[in-house]
């Protein structure tokens, strides 16, 4: 059991049993690719999770599409990484055969592989939990009747609600990590909400989402109970608001929009498996100046506790801290194993696979601004003409040009020092990322995350990823 804030308890995730019944299999499999290879892990997956949505038409219960059941065999020989996915650990000897053969055939087409040096690693035999509050497994009468409740004050709110989705998942991660030196398993729960009303005054549509997201059980649904008032009257606004006249403007982000610049801006720009493709201009800027002195950036499965807060990588490498930008400089970037041997640096637990059939690749974990001093309010009251931004959407990066696109639901325009009810929807941030951040000039004590969405690279492999900060003043062109 763990001790909550609150001091309460709360209840560890158990380990798969399914990946406790492979485990001797996954041992034995290392034994024998072990006498023709100089290096052999196994990355064992077991996630599990269930959605629910209730609407005012229908209520749906399916499983997540977050669910993966295999295993993931990396070898190493002749400066060459091979890797192997399967569903199944029965036969380590059919097994092994089979990569070996796969291996020697790859092998004869004298194909230019990356070559690289032969990883090592320290001797590690560890277990990890992480722990919730409520159990939502097996509970899902309670889960149908707290979104029913939700559905139902929503509607009771606004007569211009047409529409309204209540929608709760979660998902239990199990993962363990074999090789000659290490045994590692780790076992946590996240959840996320969302809640989706529909509005009209007979002539418009507007829509919005409220979202939550943590390393939380059925805890989650009360939250989410909480805020639907706030989001239904939020909606109702949008059916008045404005379009922005094009310019630049002094604006404020809220910590969603300050989440989105910060990955969009800074998260996928250091992912250094771009940087052995000289993809990214970061590269060029380690130890330079990139934004303000008010700008400080973390990332890291341990930097802080969110969605994508593991214990290990898909590679088997611990969770880390990693300050990527402090007083403004960067200082570093973030990388999976096989990124880090040909660049000669420290892996630092960022090789993430959307699933064991799919390749590890540098993803972002959390990453957030790092909280300043600035109260907010002495932040608005700086503002003559500008825009308190607060709903994001999704936003796009240039990895190589730096240049970002933001897509921002709803801002609210600030004059004279104060936020007004004028509603503006919906907002294009675009702007270069340098001049983005060297612009930041204040910089609140508020720190949030979120982790509701996903993130894909190049379009395809999605990973789950939070982001985050406090509340920050800077200039952007917004549209």
């Amino acid at each position: 059991m763990e001790r909550n804030s609150k001091g309460g308890t709360k209840v560890n995730t158990k380990f798969s049993d399914f990946l406790v019944s492979k485990e001797r299999s996954a041992k034995k499999l290392i034994d024998i690719l072990s006498k023709n290879f100089d290096y052999v892990s196994v990355l064992g997956t077991d996630v599990f999770g269930k959605v629910f949505s209730v609407s005012k038409e229908e209520t749906i219960i399916k499983d997540s599409n977050w669910s993966e059941q295999g295993f993931v065999i990396r070898v190493y020989k002749n400066k060459r990484f091979f890797e192997y996915s399967t569903n199944e650990m029965t036969d380590a000897e059919e097994t092994a055969e089979k990569i070996v053969s796969l291996f020697d055939e790859t092998e004869s087409l004298n194909m230019n592989f990356t070559e690289y040096p032969q990883f090592r690693e320290d001797s590690m035999t560890e277990t990890f939990s992480k722990g919730y509050e409520k159990e939502p497994q097996n509970n899902e009468h309670i889960i149908i009747e707290k979104l029913t409740e939700i559905k139902d004050k929503a509607f009771s709110l606004s007569d211009n609600l047409i529409s309204f989705d209540a929608i709760f998942e979660w998902v239990k991660v199990s993962k363990f990590f074999i090789s000659r030196n290490k045994n590692l398993k780790q076992s946590y729960l996240w959840s996320q909400g969302y809640c989706i009303p529909t509005v009209s005054d007979g002539s418009k549509i507007k829509y919005s989402y409220k979202t939550y997201s943590g390393l939380k059980g059925l805890e989650l649904i009360d939250e989410m109970i909480k805020g639907t008032e706030e989001n239904i009257s939020h909606t109702n606004s949008l059916l008045n608001a404005k379009r922005i006249i094009p310019g630049e403007y002094e604006i404020i982000c809220s910590p969603e929009i300050s989440g989105l610049i910060a990955h969009e801006a800074f998260g996928h720009g250091v992912e250094m498996d771009m940087f052995v493709k000289n993809r990214a201009k970061a590269a060029e800027y380690i130890g330079k100046r990139v934004g303000s002195d008010l700008v400080n950036m973390r990332d890291g499965a341990k930097s802080a506790e969110h969605v994508s807060s593991y214990f290990f990588d898909d590679e088997g490498v611990l969770a880390q801290d990693i300050k990527i930008i402090e007083k403004g400089i960067l200082l570093d970037g973030i990388c999976d194993t096989l990124s880090a041997l040909y660049l000669k640096k420290k892996p630092t637990g960022n090789g993430k696979r959307q699933s064991f059939e799919r390749k590890a690749y540098t993803r972002m974990t959390n990453t957030f601004f790092e909280p300043g001093n600035d109260k907010l309010e002495d932040m608005i009251k700086s503002v003559d003409n500008g825009f308190l931004l607060i709903d994001e959407m999704s936003g796009m990066e240039d990895p190589k040009e730096w240049g970002i696109q933001c897509m921002i639901l709803s801002a609210l325009k600030i004059e004279n020092g104060a936020v007004t009810d004028e509603v503006y929807s919906p907002v294009i941030l675009t702007g270069y990322v340098p001049d983005v951040l060297s612009d930041i000039s204040m910089v609140s004590g508020d720190f949030y995350l979120s982790g509701s969405g996903a993130c894909g690279k190049g379009y395809k492999e999605f990973v789950k990823v939070s982001a985050g900060g406090p509340y920050i003043k800077t200039k952007a062109r917004l549209g």
